[in-house]
């Protein structure tokens, strides 16, 4: 079984994340082109030569039944036979490779190279053929239960668009690429929720309001961990966030509370700047003039009325303050 190297000394001084055999020998294989020809020009050839072959069989067949014992019906019929043994061996190195697909060939275990070419291609004879899709393929990770940053527990999954780069390493460096896919980038994503917050008031990044940088994040950690196996990563993005149900409603109530605070801040901000700019024109225009007193009085009533949450009821003295 393949498995990796964590240190390069443990393999004298292989680079770490190297795929080995059980010997401890590097397994180096990378994608190469194959041989192939057109497929129906390859048929063409094959039907030839059983045809041909065929023929052969039959006319020595013939002339030996007839009495022919010299060396040319023995001849014909041994030459046909192998006439329609080479056919039918070439009848079955054709493939077909489907627009998306590519085929990996084998030589008795050995690779030796990647047919890309769509269509009907003709490759090396007594070879065998694994099927490896190249197309982009799209992934969703489970929706997992980590803690971020802070500690708080949370609800993440994310969407991984990938592909097959390298089909000789995707085939031997690992045993299941899908499976290997699917692992990894969950234990990414646990790596990253965990890296930052939630949601907090300081200008960190956050999961929440930094989607973007943390999809980069992601995308580039998980395309770290799967280029051994010859995949690429082409977009990753966070399809679920959210607080786990044990804490959902304090949080809650906490960004509530955040709201609210913000909210007044800005209805204070604006209920003093409207005070300031009443009084100084009311003491610009002449229209009353008030002492100290009687400033503070309606500052305070300005205030109640604009920072009430309901509708004030204004109370009419007909008389003096003093």
């Amino acid at each position: 079984m393949t498995q990796l190297v964590h240190d390069e000394n443990s393999t004298g001084g292989q680079p770490a994340g190297t795929p080995v055999g059980p010997d401890g020998s590097r397994v180096d294989v990378s994608e190469r082109r194959a041989w192939s020809i057109d497929g129906f020009a390859g048929l063409v050839i094959s039907l030839v030569l059983l045809g041909l072959g065929t023929w052969l069989v039959v006319s020595g067949a013939i002339a030996l039944d007839g009495g022919d014992s010299g060396g040319g019906a023995v001849a014909a019929l041994v030459g046909g036979i192998i006439l329609v043994l080479i056919g039918i061996l070439l009848g079955t190195s054709l493939v077909i490779v489907p627009p998306g697909q590519t085929q990996v060939v084998q030589f008795f275990g050995r690779y030796i190279g990647t047919v890309r070419k769509a269509g009907l291609r003709m490759v090396v004879p007594l070879s065998t053929h694994k099927k490896v899709s190249v197309r982009v393929h799209n992934f969703e990770t489970h929706e997992l239960k980590v803690n971020d940053a802070d500690g708080n527990p949370i609800n993440i999954a994310a969407i991984v668009v990938w592909q097959v780069a390298d089909t000789a390493k995707a085939t031997f460096a690992v045993e299941e690429y899908e499976d290997f896919v699917a692992v990894q980038a969950e234990s990414a994503l646990r790596h990253v929720a965990m890296s930052h917050p939630y949601d907090n008031d300081a200008t960190e990044v956050t999961l929440r309001g930094d989607t973007d940088i943390i999809s980069g994040e992601l995308a580039d950690e998980v395309a770290e961990r799967i280029t051994l196996a010859g995949l690429e990563v082409i977009e990753v993005r966070i399809s679920a966030l959210a607080y786990a149900q044990e804490i959902a409603q304090a949080m809650l109530q906490r960004q509530q509370a955040s709201a609210i605070i913000a909210a007044r801040e800005k209805i204070v901000e604006g209920a003093v700047g409207m005070v300031d700019g009443a009084l100084t024109r009311l003491e610009a225009q002449g229209v009353v003039e008030l002492d100290e007193e009687r400033r503070a009085t309606m500052v305070s009533n300005l205030l109640v009325v604009l920072c009430s949450e309901r509708g004030t009821t204004p109370v009419v003295n007909a008389g003096s303050l003093y």
